[in-house]
């Protein structure tokens, strides 16, 4: 099993329609916008222990290409990233991401 902080050696993604849609609806985000975040730096990868019982699942801070902040909660499937959630940093996470770039 891969390493979820280790999102180098990770092979492309792995959407499920419904999170596709989500995103979208409810944060007017697209899917493609999203995985930018991850060829982007700097991009801060967390585990989130608290939300990993069976599957490596963390979040990440990040910017698109256009340079909006990003929040993004995965898990590792394989050697693809799933995109659970995504959304734009909130404050806290804003301020950190740009005090620690």
């Amino acid at each position: 099993m891969f390493d979820c902080l280790d999102v180098e050696r990770l092979k492309g993604f792995d959407w499920d329609e419904g999170n596709i849609h989500k995103n979208k609806l409810k944060h007017g985000l697209d899917y493609w916008r999203i995985e930018e975040i991850f060829f982007n730096e700097p991009l801060f990868v967390y585990e989130d222990n608290a939300h990993s019982e069976q599957e490596c699942r963390c979040y990440a801070l990040g910017k698109t290409d256009d340079g909006q902040l990003l929040f993004a909660a995965f898990m590792v499937r394989g050697e693809k990233i799933r995109v659970i959630s995504a959304r734009p940093m909130g404050k806290k996470e804003r301020n950190y991401y740009e005090k620690n770039s």
